[in-house]
């Protein structure tokens, strides 16, 4: 189980619309936008995030990272950058490096001292991540975290593009 207090929740719509601590941005290798929810979140936040993601990271980042920056003009406080596995058939350490992604950005959040944190469904986009596959790898590795001490997080929202992944993540938080 969770620690006390910790919930996960489902949630359909806009990532950028949750006034939440941390945003999580699934996000490609150049840090610099795109598109889907990473070209939303950029939208959202607006110019001074490139700006951020080019300063601070000029190199990019890798497969399973998370990188930190500012919310900028989002609800957030702040935008983790993690960068998903694309999908090669599932035999090439994509599960590994999708737990790394829900992972490494948990462990971020906790650093940072956040309380909330929304993901979105990471690799299911234009990286091509089966999406059963994808919701359990998330589902499994955030009740995981969650359920080692100390992390201080009280809530992560698993945020949903449509009805089909939604009805995904509520099958899963009820039955795994």
């Amino acid at each position: 189980m969770p620690e006390p207090n910790t919930s996960i929740r489902p949630w359909q719509g806009d990532i950028t619309a949750l006034s939440v601590d941390v945003i999580v941005n699934a996000a490609n290798e150049s840090l610099q936008g795109g598109g889907g929810v990473d070209g939303a979140i950029h939208r959202g936040a607006g110019p001074a995030l490139l700006e951020e993601c080019r300063t601070r990271y000029p190199d990019g980042g890798f497969t399973g990272g998370a990188f930190i920056t500012a919310g900028h003009r989002l609800n957030a406080g702040w935008v983790i950058h993690t960068i998903g596995p694309r999908w090669k058939g599932g035999d090439r350490g994509e599960p590994e490096l999708l737990t790394d992604c829900y992972r490494n950005s948990l462990q971020a959040t906790a650093d940072l001292g956040a309380r909330t944190v929304a993901f979105p469904a990471i690799s299911t986009g234009i990286f091509g991540y089966p999406t059963e596959r994808a919701a359990l790898v998330a589902v499994h590795t955030v009740r995981g975290f969650l359920r080692e001490p100390g992390h201080g997080i009280e809530e992560v929202v698993l945020v949903a593009f449509d009805s089909r992944m939604m009805a995904i993540y509520q099958r899963l938080l009820e039955t795994e």
